[in-house]
């Protein structure tokens, strides 16, 4: 990376607005100006409306040390995690503050340990080693719901009562992102059209959709443009539809997302090592990713120098960005639990249920349902005494293993309780006396 590059990015907000020739057949004069970095985000046109941009993914490490007692406490509850019967499996969970977190079975050679919770996924090293205390994954759909600042200043409340941190946070990876909506044909380049240091370049389709395009996937740098709407139809992220129609989306308006993911080594070139640096140039750091690393052009062909073709009007918006603006509403649903979708839930039920009726002959869903239920009772009784328990105790168990996996419910033991209590009251007094 050259030294104006890192300058470049170091000051941030001070790279000029690209150029867009507007005397290309394909710019419409009804386009507008694409804005510069001091025009707000929500000035948009028919051409380009930006709806929302911010940090989608925060991967932070720190380093310190794990208290004795907390890792002695990960070992037995990482243990219940792998025990074979299902009601001590449900007793794997670690609980600080409002988190409910779920000890996982596995971990890594480095991070041993790990809880998860919907908003964080914390990998803890062993006591007294070399290497970084924790490694933690900010999930997306919290960052939808608080600034990174904030998120980060939660996780070191949490972090300090497993153990002494020695240092600022670390940035490991990062993941900028913004969602707009446009007229524009996303299909309607070639491969050339993009003048990239990156390697890869790749067209995506499902079903014969086109769906976006990714480059330098699987670089220490890398970019997906790509169809919003059609991949939270996976993803199940229903949380950002009302964040989209605060900012004017209407509902027969596809989304479009373009998403830059930077790893260690280029943040580090950069010198954005520590997270409250990082944010402090989100403006530079976009520039660079828009203007220096990648570009969407139109290609001329009686120029063979690619670095003059003229920037796609498009790319003149994705650009100025200005991120030293407001990036949208925030959501205010946000709990840290990992829920599945109620269609998914509903879909489940109702595909049982429809299974029994059909096997019987029902086709009255009064008498279907009715029916049901009691079949249903009766086979919980049977698999209960089967195993000592009642009906239910049966479906409790299975209810407590999927509240570790969704961190809804508390399953710990009165023992476990008070000794929780007891390394809590440890974990207290060990800062205090540290001055941490």
């Amino acid at each position: 990376m050259s030294g104006a590059s890192r300058e470049a990015v170091r000051r941030a907000g001070e790279v000029a607005p690209v150029a867009v020739d507007d005397s290309s057949p394909s710019v419409s004069s009804s386009q507008g100006t694409p804005p510069s970095n001091t025009v707000p985000y929500n000035c948009n046109t028919e051409y380009f409306k930006l709806l929302r941009f911010g940090v989608d993914s925060l991967y932070l490490s720190y380093q310190g040390n794990l208290f004795p007692e907390v890792q002695e406490r990960l070992t037995k509850l990482k243990q219940l995690a792998q025990h074979p019967e299902a009601d001590q499996q449900a007793l794997a969970q670690y609980a600080i503050g409002d988190h409910i977190f779920e000890v996982k079975d596995k971990g890594s050679s480095i991070f041993p340990f790990v809880i998860e919770d919907g908003a964080y996924r914390i990998g803890l090293s062993r006591a007294n080693k070399q290497t970084p205390m924790a490694y933690v994954k900010l999930s997306s759909r919290y960052l939808s719901s608080v600034t990174p600042k904030r998120a980060e200043k939660q996780l070191r409340e949490i972090l300090i009562k497993l153990g002494s941190l020695t240092d600022y946070a670390h940035v490991s990876r990062l993941d900028l992102c913004a969602d707009f909506v446009s007229n524009v044909n996303m299909e309607s380049w070639d491969r050339e059209a993009w003048v990239t240091r990156a390697k890869k370049i790749d067209a995506h389709a499902v079903s014969e959709k086109f769906t976006g395009w990714s480059i330098g996937l699987g670089g220490k740098m890398s970019c997906r443009l790509y169809d919003k709407l059609l991949e939270i139809q996976t993803s199940g992220r229903t949380d950002l539809l009302p964040l989209w129609k605060a900012t004017g989306w209407q509902q027969d308006e596809p989304i479009w997302r373009v998403e830059f993911q930077f790893m260690r080594e280029v943040l580090g070139e950069h010198g954005l090592v520590s997270l409250d640096r990082l944010l402090a140039n989100l403006n530079g750091l976009w520039s660079y990713a828009t203007t220096e690393w990648l570009r969407l052009t139109l290609p001329n062909p009686d120029d063979q120098t690619r670095a003059r073709w003229p920037i796609h009007p498009l790319w003149g918006y994705i650009s100025s960005v200005d991120w030293e603006t407001d990036g949208g509403p925030l959501s205010r649903s946000f709990k840290a639990t990992r829920l599945p979708d109620d269609k998914r839930v509903f879909s489940l039920g109702i595909s049982s249920m429809a299974t029994f009726m059909a096997k019987y002959g029902i086709t009255d869903f009064d008498e279907g349902l009715d029916q049901y239920l009691l079949a249903l009772h009766s086979y919980l009784q049977y698999r209960g005494e089967f195993m000592g328990l009642s009906a239910n105790d049966f479906i409790l168990e299975k209810v407590r293993v999927r509240a570790k996996e969704f961190n809804t419910i508390l399953n710990i033991s009165e023992e476990a309780l008070k000794q929780q209590a007891i390394d809590d009251a440890a974990a207290e007094y060990r800062r205090t006396s540290e001055g941490s």
